[in-house]
């Protein structure tokens, strides 16, 4: 099927936008928790929430891409 023709994939729906946005939420808290959780039983706050703050974030965007590549 072509993606211009009227059955093809017009773009993300609504289901496949609230499944992103909760994937970036929970990708994000998770590697801040992930992180705070190893930082507490040393001492280093906020240097492990940060990494995993940051880990969080570029996992969300590589699974966002994910989603999006797929209406290309």
């Amino acid at each position: 099927m072509d993606s211009n023709s009227p059955q093809g994939p017009q773009g993300p729906e609504l289901g496949d936008l609230l499944s992103m946005g909760l994937t970036i939420a929970l990708c994000v808290m998770a590697g801040f928790g992930l992180g705070w959780l190893v930082d507490r039983p040393f001492g280093t706050f906020p240097v492990f929430a940060f990494v995993g703050l940051l880990l969080g974030v570029a996992a969300a965007a590589g699974l966002v891409y994910r989603q999006f590549k797929r209406f290309q």
